[in-house]
Order: structure tokens, then sequence, then C-alpha cells
């Protein structure tokens, strides 16, 4: 069964002030556990902010390192899931439920990604 990359989007700067509620704690358990049950989430978690993220580039044979916070950026990834599924479909169908257990008022995105195998 193929493996995906889920990578959730967020704007750190429209989090809202008193972070994540004990509501939307409580839902996220119930469907990791619903999806570790069915044996599809292989692994999750959460980021630390981007002011505890130093970026590594490699350009023009040198490498060079900037810690963060980063400006420039505005989304960022918050987080990610591993996930197998038999299709793109079932992943689509977990990250949207996934999304769903948020309140309205938070704006995420999340992006899936087929692992390339062998």
């Amino acid at each position: 069964m193929p493996r995906f990359l889920t990578m959730v989007r967020v704007d750190e700067n429209d989090v809202p002030a008193g972070g994540v509620s004990e509501g939307l704690m409580r839902r996220m358990g119930e469907l990791i556990e619903e999806m570790t049950k069915a044996g599809v989430l292989l692994e999750t978690g959460g980021l630390t902010p981007t002011s505890e993220a130093t970026r590594v580039t490699w350009s023009n044979g040198r490498i060079s390192y900037t810690d963060g916070p980063f400006t420039e950026t505005k989304e960022v990834i918050g987080g990610f899931a591993l996930i197998q599924a038999k299709d793109r479909a079932e992943a689509l169908e977990w990250t949207k439920r996934f999304l769903q257990v948020h309140e309205e008022y938070w704006t995420i995105t999340s992006e899936i990604r087929e692992i390339a195998e062998g």
C-alpha cells in the first residue's frame, strides 16, 4: 500500500491567542486513535515554531545556516502525518477529516504527497 506524507501548513502569525483548545485536542486524539486502529496512521507530530528552527542551505558549493524566526515566511509546516492508505482518495479522506476537527476560526492547509518508493 502506498504511503503519504501529509504536511499541515499554518500561518504562525494567525494561531489563536489561546492556542489549541481542549476540544480540538480531544477530537484530534479520537481521530488519531481511529486512524491507528484502522492501520492507516504510521507516525504523526507537531513541530516547534520557526523561531526555534535553523535553515541549512547548500548554494554555490557552500553551506550556510540561518536561525529563525524567518520574517519572510508566512505559511510554515506546523505538523505532519505519515499514513498508509490504499490510494490517494483514501489519503484525502483522512486528511479532510483531520482538517474538520479544527474549529471554524482556524485557517490551515494540508499538503498530501505520496512517498516515492524504490
